[in-house]
């Protein structure tokens, strides 16, 4: 079973999404055999690379200033209550994020996707982490373990840009229109966070609907008899008989 999340490393309800999608998962009896794919969706590419802050981010939006108290302190909230502490949604730096992409693409080729996509959640949302430069980009990369030669290699010949592109055009042709928009074996879409046991619901469902239960085979009658573990027994109606099959002509 595959699992397709895209997402951007600034957006507060993907480092959620990404929490609850593992816990999820730990309660999933198949986990062993589900497939997670972290794709590209950016959200602020023309944001400046010194960063903005999350409250200037609101200003240049026209966003009302209630959207902290509305939105972003209750995210944080629900991260403290499920265990994804600290998370910082508000006190924060926001950036372009095109290079930490670029970076998250090379480490999914290295085989480490999934383990560097939650450690860049949680050096932006646990530190306030600023991923927008490449020497922040490379700094981060040498700290969980990624070679920097080749991280650099990656990020100087922008090799992985038109990947973390074709991520976001994919996400857009199949309807999103913002992050996180999760994709389950292409059966069920999901533009936005759900709870925990939403999203253990509606994996187990997927399953449960990718492997239908089969079917009893029909049942030709007329049989002479049949064994089992009971012993033998010949059927009450012996004249009904199976029609001989006759081969059909050359």
């Amino acid at each position: 079973m595959k699992i397709e999340f895209w997402s951007d490393i600034v957006c507060p309800f993907c480092g959620l999404m990404d929490h609850r999608l593992h816990l999820a998962l730990d309660r999933f009896a198949h986990r062993d055999r589900v497939q997670v794919i972290h794709r590209s969706f950016q959200l602020h590419p023309d944001l400046p690379r010194a960063g903005v802050s999350q409250v200037k981010l609101i200003e240049m939006a026209g966003a009302p200033a209630t959207t902290v108290d509305h939105v972003l302190r209750p995210i944080e909230r629900a991260a403290e209550a499920e265990g994804l502490t600290p998370y910082r949604a508000i006190d924060r730096t926001l950036g372009p994020t095109d290079l930490a992409h670029e970076l998250l693409a090379y480490a999914t080729d290295q085989g480490h996707g999934n383990e560097i996509w939650t450690a860049m959640f949680r050096a932006h949302f646990g530190q306030a982490r600023k991923l927008w430069t490449t020497e922040e980009v490379l700094d981060f990369a040498t700290e969980v373990g990624l070679d920097h030669a080749g991280a650099a290699e990656a990020l100087r010949s922008r090799r992985y840009r038109s990947r973390v592109a074709a991520d976001q055009r994919e996400a857009e042709h199949l309807g999103a229109r913002g992050a996180p928009f999760l994709v389950f074996d292409g059966r069920f879409a999901v533009p936005g966070a759900i709870g925990t046991d939403d999203l253990l619901a509606l994996i187990s469902k997927t399953w449960a609907e990718s492997r239908p239960t089969p079917q009893p085979l029909p049942v030709v009658t007329g049989a002479e008899g049949v064994c089992t573990p009971d012993g033998c027994a010949v059927p009450e109606n012996t004249a009904s008989r199976i029609p001989p099959v006759t081969p059909s002509a050359a």
